[in-house]
């Protein structure tokens, strides 16, 4: 069966987006502002990978390891954040507590009450170590040097590869949907480790993507209708577009909630955030993208015969009435 029959909406739409930029464009700021108020008012619930703790590395010896019945075990003793996930094979199990009170000492006390809780007779312990806050501050520092450098490449890029107007839409748009995560992470009291560092960075390429097929129909129609106004034309381009994109972040969810949903406690808040990631990445290539053009002066609000070029009049005077 080909791909071109397979589509989301039976014909394409012609849904006027544009007409709702001035209260959509103010309202994307105004979640901006409020994700960086509960950004610098709650702060973030960091993982043990910022904070610092302590890793056992074990291993049973009577059959594939028990992950719930560990964490059960280990939750009961009250040390805060725990994580257990099974790696390399089903019989080896990575432990890792949250940082305690009391300096080395109360971190030797952890491993002390782990074995106590765990016992000797069908587990090897492999690995004891404790991750320290300065080795917790340079994850951090490097996890926002790689969102800042994703960030640059992408202006670079597509300034190169587009016009300059396009470069700044997408790396607001982009922005846009960084902040309103953090925001999420903010609000919710989701932990944030390291998988949510990897979530951010693929949310930004999501909406990179999302953004850069409408700048691309966007780009493709400035060419073709010389004359068609600015947000006629951004119109046209997203409605065109519009049953892929559904159809991506449609699809894309689906997976997500299933991870969301059976994926377990480890991987919860890298789906969480995906989910969030997806759905404001479909809003702002739309809402956020698209008027960024408008407000940067892509085209002039009005235009003339005179920026018509030869032999393209007849394809520019369809192009307006169709829009109309």
């Amino acid at each position: 069966m080909s791909f071109a029959l397979i589509k989301f909406l039976p014909q394409e739409p012609k849904l006027r987006f544009m007409a709702y930029r001035n209260w959509a464009f103010p309202f994307s700021v105004v979640m901006m502002v409020v994700s960086l108020g509960l950004f610098a008012a709650l702060g973030l619930n960091l993982g043990i990978d910022f904070r610092g703790g302590t890793v056992i590395e074990i291993r049973t010896l009577d059959g594939p390891a028990d992950i719930g019945g560990i964490r059960t075990q280990l939750n009961q003793l009250q040390f805060g954040d725990v994580e257990v996930q099974s790696f390399g094979n089903d019989t080896d199990v990575l432990i890792r507590i949250q940082q305690q009170p009391g300096g080395d000492r109360a971190q030797q006390a952890v491993v002390e009450r782990v074995r106590a809780e765990l016992g000797d007779q069908a587990i090897e312990y492999r690995r004891f170590e404790v991750v320290g806050p300065r080795v917790s501050g340079e994850l951090a520092v490097a996890g926002i040097i790689a969102v800042a450098a994703a960030l640059g490449a992408i202006l670079i890029y597509i300034w190169v590869r587009f016009e300059w107007q396009f470069a700044i839409g997408a790396i607001i748009a982009t922005v846009h949907d960084v902040i309103l995560t953090l925001g999420l992470f903010a609000v919710t009291g989701l932990e944030f480790n390291l998988s949510s560092i990897a979530a951010i960075l693929t949310i930004v390429g999501y909406s990179l993507n999302d953004t850069v097929v409408v700048y691309d129909r966007v780009r493709e129609n400035l060419r073709r209708y010389k004359r068609m106004l600015i947000d006629d034309l951004l119109d046209l381009s997203v409605n065109s577009m519009l049953s892929r994109t559904i159809m991506t972040s449609v699809t894309t969810l689906i997976a997500l909630g299933s991870l969301f949903l059976f994926g377990g406690e480890i991987i919860r808040s890298f789906t969480a955030a995906m989910i969030w990631g997806v759905l404001v990445g479909t809003y702002s290539s739309i809402f956020v993208a698209g008027p960024v053009l408008v407000f940067l002066k892509l085209r002039p609000a009005k235009t003339t015969g005179a920026d018509d070029d030869s032999g393209s009049g007849s394809d520019d005077v369809d192009g307006e009435k169709a829009s109309s």
